[in-house]
């Protein structure tokens, strides 16, 4: 079994999180910058991620999404939030950053500048958000991955209140609007009731179809 499946089969959706122990510092920032290399569409990185330590922040999160224990006991809470809209501020920003770090300007390159900033406009500001929280869920998929590597259990979550969240951490002041989270931590010793439990996947022949 190589290392990736042996780290993808250990880890699980973590329901009881040890508060008591903290992901190191160094850790922390190997999972933030799996993130932060993750593909995205054009190389946009439409989204940012917020890591939320605070337990005041924390609890009122807790408060709009379900009361789960995980939002206030795990070690990092991290927020991904997509923009609010994909502007020509915003594709210029990441197309200039690139000719800057490139050393070049290249005439196919700026064509497509030009291509991406009309395909923006015409799909319309929800439609920009719905792309760019498509990609956040590409760098929440690379985070869990290097968590796993690195034993550190992680929770992916839904279930909260955007709007309550945005409101509770100023994303509408910074145009974001937040997508999903991710608990980052170590599993409690007991009373995690998933913890034991075999993982539960199709069959290889229910979900893989190779089309020759």
């Amino acid at each position: 079994m190589t290392a990736v499946i042996h780290a993808l089969n250990w880890r699980y959706a973590t329901k009881k999180y040890d508060p008591s122990k903290t992901v190191p510092a160094e850790t922390l920032e190997r999972i933030l910058e799996a993130a932060r290399l993750s593909a995205t569409s054009s190389g946009l990185q439409p989204f940012e991620v917020l890591v939320v330590t605070n337990p005041e922040l924390r609890a009122k999160i807790k408060a709009v999404g379900w009361d789960q224990t995980q939002y206030t006991d795990c070690s990092h809470l991290l927020v991904f939030a997509a923009w609010d809209d994909i502007t020509p501020e915003r594709i210029n920003m990441m197309f200039d950053l690139t000719n800057e770090v490139r050393g070049t300007v290249n005439e196919g390159w700026e064509n497509y500048r030009q291509m991406l900033t009309g395909i923006a406009a015409q799909r319309g500001q929800e439609g920009n958000y719905q792309s760019a929280a498509r990609q956040a869920y590409i760098a929440l998929g690379s985070a869990m991955i290097a968590a796993a590597f690195e034993k550190v259990d992680s929770t992916p979550m839904e279930g909260f209140d955007p709007a309550a969240v945005d409101e509770i951490l100023g994303l509408q002041a910074r145009h974001l609007r937040s997508v999903v989270v991710l608990a980052l931590g170590y599993r409690a010793a007991e009373g995690d009731w998933l913890v034991d439990l075999k993982k539960v996947r199709r069959s290889r022949e229910n979900f893989i179809t190779e089309v020759k």
